[in-house]
């Protein structure tokens, strides 16, 4: 089959701006140029690729033909580079990336400064599930929890991202004045990142030996469990870099100071783009060395 590019061109237009108008507008063409270049695409593939709507979404076929034409974008801009052809060009690859939160939080930025004519997609996913992202072709590279690689793609290790659970002294004092057991801890609210978060349930279980999952807010940002705990609404497992200032002022208290969590991070990429990606690993890796702790 003899690909066509610029309708490719188009698609990845529609489906990052949600808009054929907007795409329209990035292409220098018109809406009805677009569109004819969309349809030309579903034809030949048979198949539709853009779900129309407000914004456009993409088929699993449009998904999966948008991770190809990102992964032939990557791969031309390290060619570009690694041929001197002219860096200063203005021609960016785009990779989407599936980081956990609380990565992203602590470390992960530091990983992108090493990075040149490549624009980030960042997908943020627990780190226990962000394997399914890989699996599904959501993303071309991912921090797992998993140590296990997905099919198609290479593993290496990380580190270990070291967590505590904190609260606010006056929330200590009111519910667990005699420290955490199994009573105090199905009546005292925690602090959740979503329904898939078990990192709270997972440190009751290895500190306590309990199996259950406690009241909970959902709060789905980094920052704002480290706020949350501040202002007493809840418990939460909490980067240790995030609240060791916190910790030695004062203003907020471990449940049990010698209790940490520890959880391994991985980087999971997919094998026919490790090449084209070898920089962003490289950075990442660096990255992590610095800031994160050695897997034991």
């Amino acid at each position: 089959m003899q690909f066509d590019y610029a309708g490719f061109a188009a698609l990845a237009a529609v489906l990052r701006s949600g808009s054929f108008h907007t795409a329209a507008d990035r292409l220098g063409v018109t809406a009805s140029a677009v569109s004819q270049r969309i349809k030309q695409l579903e034809e030949r593939f048979g198949g539709i690729l853009v779900i129309r709507g407000k914004p456009c979404r993409p088929s699993p076929m449009g998904n999966r033909l948008l991770r190809h034409i990102e992964a032939l974008e990557v791969m031309e801009t390290q060619l570009t580079a690694d041929l001197d052809l002219g860096e200063g060009s203005g021609s960016f690859g785009t990779i989407r990336i599936g980081v956990n939160a609380d990565s992203l939080a602590t470390w992960f930025i530091d990983a992108m400064q090493g990075l040149s004519n490549t624009l980030c997609e960042l997908v943020i996913c627990d780190q226990d599930f962000s394997d399914e992202l890989l699996r599904e072709g959501q993303v071309a590279v991912a921090i797992t929890g998993t140590d296990k690689p997905v099919q198609g793609c290479d593993l290496m290790p990380l580190g270990l991202l070291p967590y505590a659970a904190t609260a606010s002294p006056g929330y200590v004092e009111k519910y667990f004045p005699d420290g955490p057991d199994e009573n105090s801890l199905r009546a005292a609210p925690s602090l959740r990142f979503s329904d898939r978060d078990q990192l709270q349930a997972q440190w009751v279980r290895e500190t306590l030996g309990l199996t259950f999952q406690a009241p909970s807010h959902m709060i789905p940002t980094t920052n704002g469990f480290v706020d949350a705990c501040l202002a007493g609404l809840g418990w939460g497992l909490n980067p240790l870099v995030m609240v060791e200032d916190h910790i030695a002022t004062g203003r907020l208290v471990e449940l049990l100071p010698d209790c940490r969590l520890s959880v391994p991070l991985y980087w999971q990429v997919m094998r026919n783009q490790k090449q084209a990606l070898a920089p962003l690993t490289q950075s990442v890796r660096n990255s992590a060395a610095r800031h994160l702790l050695p897997l034991k």
